[in-house]
């Protein structure tokens, strides 16, 4: 399933209708004026529900993107060996989890499962405390509810495991790439735990969902976060994925710019400034995290 983006849309049919009209009957068109209702109602869905549009200006618009044959960006990818797992640190690496790269307020875990799971208990404005989700490789309903006992049950998936992208070329991004890359809803996806552990940090020639039907859906969004983050696939990756898509040709794989926020740089002189700020502690990998606040050099500065 390829994941698209918001496009905007705008209705100027009426207005052209309206304006040959004028021109037919010989009227002028000077006074005419816009009905409200000709306004831009395609922007995106807000998170509370709205019974009427309202016109907004046009301002920045989404990262640009474009959908091709899941085949196609495959024969796009480079082919090369796994790199070595040399220097690999899921926190050093690619940032703690899980955080607020999109700057809503919320984490990206509950981002996930808000937007994956069904039937939803939320306290406050985000926290997830119950729902259910139909497991996408398993294709079995599994309740979710918060706990030390039991939020384990349902797991945020790496589509491409972060050991992987970091064999793959994402040891050549900065910092700032590889959290964008760990918290990109293009490459996570809410799954069933005990299937998510036997995944492990497989690629598509070692692993697949026992799903069969959701294995073309999972291939080509492997293909478009691998597109996306300039990653590159092993030849038994690209034959196993070759294979796959030969069943679904028109599979649609994604490319363009990672959907998440670049974080922003936070700068705490101290570790009095951070805990003021209700930052601390910091954690290596986070935006705000400096080494003049990390005295032991543990990578948890501010404790």
């Amino acid at each position: 399933m390829a994941v698209r983006r918001p496009k905007k849309t705008f209705v100027i049919t009426a207005v052209i209708v309206a304006a040959l009209a004028a021109i037919l009957v010989g009227t002028s068109l000077a006074g005419t004026s816009v009905s409200p209702d000709l306004a831009d109602t395609g922007s995106s869905a807000s998170a509370t529900p709205s019974t009427h549009a309202t016109a907004e200006p046009a301002t920045a618009q989404p990262a640009p993107t474009s959908d091709s044959a899941a085949l196609a960006v495959l024969a796009t990818l480079p082919v090369k060996g796994r790199a070595p797992k040399t220097g690999y640190d899921r926190t050093e690496s690619f940032g703690s989890a899980w955080q607020d790269v999109d700057q809503n307020g919320c984490d990206t875990r509950n981002d996930i499962l808000a937007r994956d799971l069904t039937v939803l208990v939320i306290a406050g404005d985000c926290e997830v405390q119950s729902g259910t989700l139909v497991g996408p490789f398993t294709g079995r309903a599994i309740d979710f509810v918060r706990g030390q006992a039991t939020s384990s049950l349902v797991q945020i998936d790496h589509l491409v495991a972060l050991s992987n992208a970091w064999q793959t070329g994402a040891q050549q991004l900065s910092q700032e790439q590889r959290v964008a890359l760990a918290n990109d809803p293009l490459n996570l996806l809410a799954v069933d735990g005990v299937t998510n552990s036997r995944k492990g940090d497989g690629d598509a020639a070692t692993w697949l969902p026992p799903l069969k039907s959701y294995r073309c859906t999972y291939v080509a969004r492997q293909i478009s976060v691998k597109a996306t983050y300039a990653l590159w696939v092993t030849a038994a990756e690209r034959d196993a994925m070759t294979r796959i898509l030969s069943d679904c040709p028109d599979e649609l794989a994604s490319t363009g710019e990672s959907a998440v926020v670049t974080p922003v740089e936070v700068y705490f002189q101290n570790c009095t400034a951070a805990r003021e700020a209700g930052a601390a502690p910091v954690h290596s990998g986070e935006p705000c995290y400096g080494s003049h606040l990390d005295r032991d050099g543990d990578g948890t500065g501010c404790e």
